[in-house]
């Protein structure tokens, strides 16, 4: 019997990792013998990193870089080998670094997700992996440009200071400082959503919000990315600001665009390419995914789905576990997942449920062991 255990983290309880070792520990409860191939996954948002190199044998390296207020924060990222390299811009830029009290989305930077690369660029890098999600920024990723050599100007020939808010009065932008080996790199972006960069659908009407903007200020922000959009476009010669991605990270996906020439793909996507998991499920009996929620609306580029996408091609079914299902859960099975369940087991505290994750999910897994024992999908053991 061989089984792929390939789940997301469950935020804020259990790192991915985390995930699949305690359901893998379930399952081999029951089937002792059992294959168990744990391929953790993630979206391209936080944790991103960890999880490409649990399953790549990558090296996890560490640097001291701006953090989105300015402040000094540890920040790690990956080495690949063969000139690869991984970033996740939430390590650097993310809003967990942001206490809720000094969350303002009007000067937050994303300058450090910038050392990063820099960091990258000086151990040889010539492919790097920018997984978007988990933001404290809205400032279109000029702070990243600007720690790679961008210079923007106001009126008076004058730096602007980091945040969002201060793009309102950019007026020019001078490229000639620009570190010249970002023309020999590929960059890659793994994000899961597809908004522009403006307007109601923009970074900062979807986004601002949760980063503490008001809705003033949310009005300011996205007054400001027009600026920033229409002057770029002017530098450039072309407008990226209504692509699809580019409002990913604050913004952070315009600037990878325009500047850098990224090519998106969906983040679960490209996690699963880095962690060989069409590869794993070739000839697996079952594949056991899952994430902290699952509803109608994990059917749009959620880690499960992904997934069930390569499960599916290879004629593998899919179970999922969730910290709770949600409206529309059932919906799921369009994309492959033949059931899902839930983890909790009674009337208990979001903070208490969180806490014993790691055991029920160890429960659950040996739960649908004995299930597909019953069943007669496999012989049990003892």
């Amino acid at each position: 019997m061989k089984i792929v255990i390939a789940p997301d983290s469950f935020k804020e309880s259990l790192s991915a990792p985390e995930v699949a070792a305690a359901i893998g520990r379930g399952w081999s409860s029951v089937f002792r013998a059992a294959q168990v191939l744990l391929r953790p996954m993630a979206d391209g948002g936080e944790g991103t990193v960890d999880t490409v190199l649990a399953a790549s044998g990558g090296e996890r390296r560490m640097a001291t870089v701006r953090g989105p207020l300015g402040d000094e924060v540890e920040a790690h990222w990956g080495w690949l080998g063969e000139g690869s390299a991984i970033i996740e811009m939430a390590a650097a830029s993310g809003l967990h670094l942001v206490p809720a009290s000094e969350r303002d989305a009007t000067r937050t930077s994303s300058f450090g997700t910038g050392e990063l690369i820099r960091q990258a660029l000086d151990a040889g890098a010539t492919r790097i992996i920018l997984g978007l999600g988990g933001s404290a920024t809205n400032d279109g990723g000029a702070g990243l440009m600007q720690a790679l050599g961008l210079r923007l100007l106001d009126a008076d020939g004058r730096e602007l200071p980091p945040g969002g808010a201060a793009l309102a009065d950019l007026a020019r932008i001078d490229r000639g400082g620009l570190d010249s080996r970002l023309a020999h790199v590929q960059f890659e972006v793994a994000a899961d959503v597809d908004n522009p960069l403006c307007g109601s659908r923009g970074a900062s009407y979807v986004f601002g919000p949760q980063k503490g903007a008001s809705p003033a200020q949310v009005e300011q922000l996205d007054a400001a990315l027009q600026r920033y959009a229409q002057v770029v476009a002017q530098e450039l010669g072309q407008d990226h600001s209504q692509q699809p991605g580019v409002g990913a990270a604050g913004g952070l996906g315009f600037a990878a665009r325009a500047f850098l020439g990224a090519c998106f793909r969906p983040g679960i996507e490209l996690v699963a390419e880095l962690a060989g998991l069409a590869e794993a499920v070739q000839g697996a009996d079952l594949v056991i995914t899952g994430e902290g929620r699952l509803d109608s609306q994990s059917l749009h580029g959620k880690t499960p789905v992904g997934v069930a996408r390569v499960a599916r091609a290879a004629g593998v079914p899919v179970i999922a576990l969730a910290g709770s299902l949600g409206e529309g859960y059932q919906r799921l099975r369009e994309a492959g997942i033949e059931a899902a369940f839930s983890l909790v087991p009674g009337p208990m505290t979001l903070e208490r449920a969180m806490a014993v994750a790691g055991d029920e999910l160890e429960a659950r897994a040996a739960d649908i062991a004995r299930l597909w024992a019953l069943a007669g999908r496999a012989q049990a053991p003892g």
